[in-house]
């Protein structure tokens, strides 16, 4: 299937179906009350999950290659990203240091920015 593709002042932009996008971001962040708060754990569980995601495709790895460096099921990694699976210290534990040890060549050395 072709993506529509748009162009603002030079920049090419992909337009995707909001379902894709999902997949894309990682689970949605719970809901913001009136008072300006939200439910802590399944905002940490979607924040984790949005952490894992960005920095698995920043090393351009997939699942099933990250899953395999942290010593995990990939199935395990699938139901972290997607928020349907509570992660659990060591499983968190494994994945950071898969992710360190396949650290892109420009940020090795570099401090780390609040990641997972």
């Amino acid at each position: 299937m072709g993506r529509t593709t748009i162009d603002i002042m030079g920049t090419r932009f992909v337009l995707i179906p909001e379902a894709e996008l999902a997949a894309i971001e990682g689970p949605d962040f719970p809901p913001i009350s009136e008072d300006g708060t939200c439910e802590a754990l399944p905002f940490l569980h979607a924040s984790i999950a949005r952490d894992i995601i960005r920095e698995r495709r920043e090393r351009g790895l997939t699942q099933a290659q990250l899953a395999k460096l942290a010593g995990i099921r990939q199935e395990t990694l699938s139901r972290l990203e997607s928020g349907k699976h509570k992660p659990n210290v060591r499983t968190i534990e494994r994945i950071e240091a898969a992710l360190k040890r396949k650290r892109p060549e420009s940020k090795r050395g570099a401090s780390k920015r609040g990641g997972i």
